[in-house]
């Protein structure tokens, strides 16, 4: 049964959903310290969701921690979406993965096979449910890949140069939050999505209110900085966070 006092974000003033990697973990501990001690101490009026690549393994660790918990994940690059119960289990929300599952059709052991052994692409250990994931050596990498991909229906995802995810075709951060806004009836423009990578750009420029905060990947600030609803902040990482709630004014700050 879930904790319906942090599940349910109908009644909340704003919500965050943010990257992990150099965004909510980003910057100095001091400004970490900000972020999640405003969010704990504005719970009432805050929501957390985190739409990450991370897996909710990591997140577990991570929030047992000490990082603030999230009332949602949209994890692996999207392809998970699921609440956070009472008792701290991340468990997927099936009215919106059912779409995921059905695109990616057991696709897994085809990529592996397709992609084995492919030039500057090493497989992640993680057996993800909806993904393969593979890191990336740009020098040696082989842009065949992508059209090996593309024949299977798939998508492609390279993020800060490094990392090559094949996805569910249509699905990523950005689509899977959009989703998930709708089905739970919140007002878009309560939501800041926050992301430093390529691989946030589908939720960056999916028109929520957005910040690429400082410290970003060049090539999504490119993308993304002449769009109206983007802040770029200066600000690294949790702060950057901050300086976009207060230049879009969604919610009072320290």
């Amino acid at each position: 049964m879930k904790d319906d006092s942090l599940a349910s974000l109908a009644g909340k003033h704003f919500i965050l959903a943010t990257d992990l990697d150099g965004t909510f973990l980003g910057g100095s501990d001091e400004d970490r310290r900000a972020l999640y001690d405003w969010i704990e101490e504005n719970r009432h009026s805050i929501g957390l969701i985190f739409v990450t690549g991370r897996d909710p393994q990591f997140i577990r660790g991570l929030c047992d921690g000490g990082v603030p918990w999230p009332q949602f994940v949209i994890g692996d690059v999207g392809t998970t979406i699921a609440e956070v119960t009472a008792d701290k289990n991340i468990e997927p929300i099936a009215d919106l993965e059912h779409e995921i599952a059905s695109l990616w059709n057991d696709s897994g052991e085809k990529v592996r096979a397709a992609l084995d052994g492919h030039p500057g692409l090493t497989l992640q250990p993680t057996d993800f449910r909806y993904r393969v994931s593979y890191d990336l050596d740009p020098g040696a990498f082989d842009r065949a890949a992508i059209d090996t991909v593309d024949e299977m229906g798939l998508d492609h995802l390279i993020s800060d140069n490094r990392y090559f995810d094949v996805l569910p075709r249509g699905v990523s951060k950005g689509p899977s939050l959009k989703r998930f806004v709708s089905y739970m009836g919140v007002s878009p423009q309560r939501v800041l999505a926050a992301g430093d990578t390529l691989n946030d750009l589908s939720m960056i420029e999916c028109g929520l209110p957005a910040v690429v905060v400082g410290g970003a990947e060049q090539a999504l600030i490119d993308r993304v900085s002449t769009l109206p609803n983007v802040h770029t902040a200066d600000a690294v990482g949790a702060a950057g966070i901050l300086e976009a709630v207060r230049a879009f004014d969604l919610h009072e700050t320290p």
